[in-house]
């Protein structure tokens, strides 16, 4: 069904405001026709139209510049593009990259999703070749984003992270002895189940650092910056669902 003129307009954000940045320095894998296109039509028509209200957070914690790994909690499918509005071009100057579940990267939107950034990981397990990707990514000091619950979790609750995103950022900071940045991310949706009207809202924690842990002790400080970002994002849960 045809949609109106109006249905189309943007309404009224609640959000920190940054001035527009419509072309970041181009990244390796990110076509650079189709990313500054599909960008904007989700930023301006596809969001507003599905959510009349985003609220973001703590827009001012997001790093520009250096290696930066997004930890966002799950809710909906909705979140590869609510991650990129709320942390991307038009905030930091920078396309992030992400890993997406290997069901999402068949047909057209695999292809398309491919274009943007994203490549495929098996979320149960997670093979060598998508831990790679991820830690070369950040090697080369790009915005990477990994959902560290695995999975799409509906309940309100943060559940046991996986200590994948630790370990790529670990990995990545000691083979450049450079700093990783680890920004905490909750989201949270006003309905029940994901639909139109629904009030989005977004907080944007500060960054934990790899150089705060002892990189010698690899497990341990896997261990211990998972359970940083834990706690970090129960927090942050709690906080955007009052």
């Amino acid at each position: 069904m045809p949609l109106s003129l109006s249905a189309w307009v943007a309404p009224q954000f609640r959000q920190q405001r940054q001035p527009p940045i419509p072309h970041p320095s181009p990244n390796p894998g990110i076509c650079p026709w189709l990313a500054p296109v599909a960008y904007t039509v989700v930023h301006h028509w596809v969001l507003p139209f599905q959510f009349p209200t985003i609220k973001v957070m703590g827009q001012d914690n997001l790093p520009r510049s250096g290696a930066v790994l997004l930890t966002p909690t799950h809710r909906s499918r909705w979140d590869g593009l609510i991650i990129p509005y709320a942390t991307g071009r038009w905030v930091t100057g920078r396309d992030a990259y992400f890993m997406v579940s290997a069901n999402e990267m068949r047909g057209l939107q695999g292809w398309c999703v491919g274009r943007l950034g994203g490549f495929p990981v098996d979320t149960d397990r997670p093979g060598r070749s998508s831990i790679r990707r991820g830690i070369e990514l950040l090697r080369q000091q790009q915005m990477l984003v990994v959902f560290p619950e695995g999975n799409i979790f509906q309940d309100g609750r943060v559940h046991p992270l996986k200590a994948g995103p630790a370990h790529m950022a670990f990995q990545a900071a000691k083979a450049e002895n450079r700093d990783v940045q680890i920004v905490p991310i909750a989201l949270h949706y006003s309905c029940a189940t994901v639909s139109r009207g629904c009030t989005v809202t977004i907080k944007i924690d500060k960054p934990l650092n790899t150089q705060s842990y002892d990189r010698r002790q690899l497990k341990q400080a896997t261990q211990a910056l998972t359970a940083d970002l834990e706690q970090r994002l129960v927090a942050l849960n709690d906080a955007v669902q009052r």
